[in-house]
């Protein structure tokens, strides 16, 4: 299944281990030598970070990613069960 970048942010990002709703893709990560994604990026849980000037990213790596489906992507990051902020798991 081909995908658009622009399609993979209408899909939400879920936690297979646990089922958590982690949000939607905000960016791509792309090595630049082979044009391969390298991971997902997905903004930091927080409604209101931005206005505090505090930003943040979930960076999951490709490797991560167990299922691209219509509209969600699941990923499995089993160091982040019963946690509650997702930081670079790279």
């Amino acid at each position: 299944m081909l995908a658009k970048t622009s399609e993979l942010r209408e899909r939400e990002v879920v936690n297979i281990l646990d089922g958590r709703k982690l949000g939607f893709t905000s960016d791509l990560e792309i090595d630049p030598g082979t044009g391969k994604i390298i991971a997902i990026v997905l903004p930091a849980p927080g409604r209101f970070r931005w206005l505090f000037g505090k930003t943040g990213e979930i960076v999951i790596p490709w490797h991560r990613i167990k299922k691209i489906g219509i509209d969600v992507i699941l990923v499995e990051l089993p160091e982040q069960v019963g946690e509650g902020s997702y930081i670079d798991l790279s």
